[in-house]
């Protein structure tokens, strides 16, 4: 066993007090830099830092970075969804480091979404009907795929597929 155990801490985001959603860090007792790059693979990491290590991917429909010493989570509904999230990763990580000796690690990280390519294909209308303030937030949080092409209320017909057919390239879970 890897890791054994971990402190939570839940959060309110600073930028947006008004926001409906919790932040998690769970602060590691062991330090898990040795399977990171066994994760990247197993869980499709699409940002994978070598120093100092960490990778980031998609699970659950959130966005999880995960470092040495430490793992994040946004956007979660309440504190009972972060320890629903913090125990199963918990257990990917032990159990991929149980299996590290049949896993390829991978150092690489997926190509990303381009900002500006996908904020091209939104309303610019800022009407906040997908909870973000701006259509800028709304296409960062796509590109870093805690967003997806149908959360746009407003978007046209076409710019969905399209949005959709771009997002398809990339590796977000």
């Amino acid at each position: 066993m890897l890791l054994k155990g971990y402190k939570k801490e839940i959060f309110n985001n600073e930028c947006m007090p008004g926001a409906m959603s919790v932040q998690c860090f769970a602060h590691l007792d062991d330090d898990i830099s040795e399977v990171l790059p066994y994760l990247n693979t197993e869980l499709g990491g699409f940002n994978y830092i070598k120093n100092p290590p960490s990778v980031t991917f998609k699970a659950h429909g959130k966005l999880i970075t995960i470092y040495s010493k430490k793992i994040a989570i946004n956007a979660l509904r309440d504190e009972s969804e972060a320890d629903k999230i913090v125990s199963w990763l918990q257990s990917e990580i032990n159990e991929v480091w149980r299996r590290r000796d049949e896993i390829e690690p991978s150092f690489d990280s997926s190509s990303q979404p381009v900002l500006l390519e996908v904020l091209k294909l939104l309303p610019k209308t800022n009407c906040k009907k997908c909870n973000e303030p701006t259509c800028m937030v709304f296409a960062s949080k796509v590109a870093e795929g805690a967003k997806g092409h149908n959360d746009c209320p407003d978007i046209e017909d076409n710019n969905r597929i399209k949005l959709n057919t771009y997002l398809s390239q990339f590796r977000f879970e």
